[in-house]
């Protein structure tokens, strides 16, 4: 008998090695997000079977970063193990810090996806508290069975493309890039600018060191009209995936509110990042932590736009800078930030990466900063006024360009430029909250993330590949 299940499991065995392990399929969660500054409500839009099989890797599946303001776990009801996680943020959570969210309800479509549960399953979704602790605020009980979940066959006449194969996407990071605002006679410009800028980003450490690790594939659906809308110009286009200038009453943030076509678009292809490249010149883009990122593909400083909001969306970070005018406005009670790259510094002896600081480093940091503000101060009126004129764009990137020499020239002076400490003015706010060295790009159009930040984004790839 012993011989006997020993000659079985070898037969297993064998047959394992040859034949791979049935893929699982992707399912998407398609809700409503509802509420204000005070509340918020969830209801269920469908569960979706994707076309495509999960391309994650099944040995990464529970996320233990701590990142995003949001986080979902799949909990398997018959052991009430967690069997995926995910942290995120989402356009909600920006939303709700916004005037707007003072005064009216807003609805936003969202998704979440994971591999496919083979038996009934909870999906628990999870914000931070005061206490910057998750805590559950919407749960959902899938039965895979369920006749109701959307398996239709959809087909996509938009052609995949190969930008960069290093293997099978289970065993690498997934990163697509989308366009929007292309027209047919504009797809092979749509390839190029994704190549173009697919090799900008793997000139950049880390992701240079790391290209191995990734995978990049290119969709793009084919636009009426060429280029993306820009309401405070006037100019409204019907694009696929619906991106915009002006989100927030920003003139330079661009994001797509349609998120039911941004994933069934995207759903042709295998992905865990996705980066959305609108085909305009006018400087512009956007990123948001596990959602997507967005950049002008024209414009002249599309590689800095791409590499910056490419860091908020894969790894988390946050903005640096402190100085531009933003929509949103600032926490009630100061708390750790959970961005990987930011501090209240709360707490000077448990600074999160005092790992990294030398003990010749004072903490916090002392650096120029009142001459870096007065010299800010005059360049975002100069900035103002060229957007509030409308003046052409080829203005505003001579002012991009001196604003660029400047910061590397007085910043390069600070007496503790390249090292590592706490450095204050960061995530909007001059005072309170800290950055980990005096420059990079998350702060400035820097051409380098700082130590930090290059750390953060490895832990990131560490998680998918």
């Amino acid at each position: 008998m012993v011989i006997k299940l020993l000659k079985s499991l070898l037969a297993l065995l064998f047959l394992a090695a040859f034949y791979p392990v049935l893929a699982l399929p992707t399912m998407r969660v398609d809700y409503y997000h509802t509420g204000n500054i005070s509340q918020e409500l969830f209801s269920l839009d469908k569960i979706v079977i994707e076309p495509l099989s999960w391309p994650g890797n099944p040995q990464k599946a529970i996320d233990d970063s701590n990142l995003g303001k949001y986080f979902f776990e799949v909990i398997d009801r018959n052991t009430n193990r967690v069997i995926y996680s995910r942290g995120f943020a989402s356009i909600y959570g920006e939303w709700e810090t916004t005037d707007e969210a003072k005064s009216l309800n807003r609805t936003f479509h969202e998704s979440l996806r994971f591999p496919a549960p083979a038996s009934p399953a909870q999906v628990v979704l999870k914000k931070r508290d005061t206490n910057n602790a998750f805590r559950e605020i919407w749960s959902l009980v899938i039965d895979p069975k369920d006749i109701f979940i959307d398996r239709s066959k959809a087909s996509s006449s938009t052609k995949l493309i190969e930008i960069v194969k290093n293997g099978n996407p289970e065993n690498k990071v997934d990163l697509l890039i989308l366009g929007d605002g292309y027209t047919s006679a504009e797809q092979s410009k749509f390839e190029r600018d994704a190549r173009r800028l697919s090799d900008l980003l793997f000139a950049t450490s880390p992701f240079k060191e790391h290209k191995q690790d990734f995978n990049v594939w290119g969709l793009c659906p084919v636009s009426a009209e060429s280029g993306v809308s820009r309401p405070s110009t006037g100019l409204y286009r019907s694009s696929p995936l619906g991106c915009s200038y002006d989100a927030f009453g920003s003139e330079r943030y661009v994001l797509t509110y349609d998120n039911r076509a941004f994933r069934t678009i995207a759903s042709f292809a295998p992905y865990d990042f996705v980066e959305i490249l609108v085909n305009n010149r006018t400087y512009g883009g956007g990123g948001i932590f596990n959602l997507y990122g967005t950049v002008a593909g024209d414009s002249t400083w599309a590689p800095y736009i791409f590499v910056h909001e490419f860091g908020h969306h894969f790894a988390g970070l946050a903005d640096e800078y402190y100085t531009s005018s933003v929509a949103y406005n600032p926490p009630t009670v100061k708390l750790e930030p959970w961005e990987p790259n930011v501090t209240a510094l709360l707490d000077p002896n448990n600074l999160k990466w005092k790992d990294l600081v030398l003990s010749s480093t004072p903490i916090p940091t002392p650096w120029e900063k009142d001459a870096y503000e007065k010299y800010s101060i005059e360049y975002q009126k100069k900035r103002s006024r060229i957007r509030g004129e409308n003046r052409p764009e080829d203005e505003m990137d001579a002012l991009f360009q001196e604003n660029k020499e400047n910061d590397k020239k007085t910043l390069g002076q600070e007496k503790y430029f390249g090292k590592v400490g706490a450095f204050e003015g960061a995530v909007y706010e001059a005072k309170g909250y800290y950055r980990p060295e005096a420059d990079c790009i998350m702060f400035t159009r820097s051409e380098s993330f700082c130590t930090v930040c290059r750390r953060a984004i490895e832990r990131v790839i560490d998680l998918y590949k």
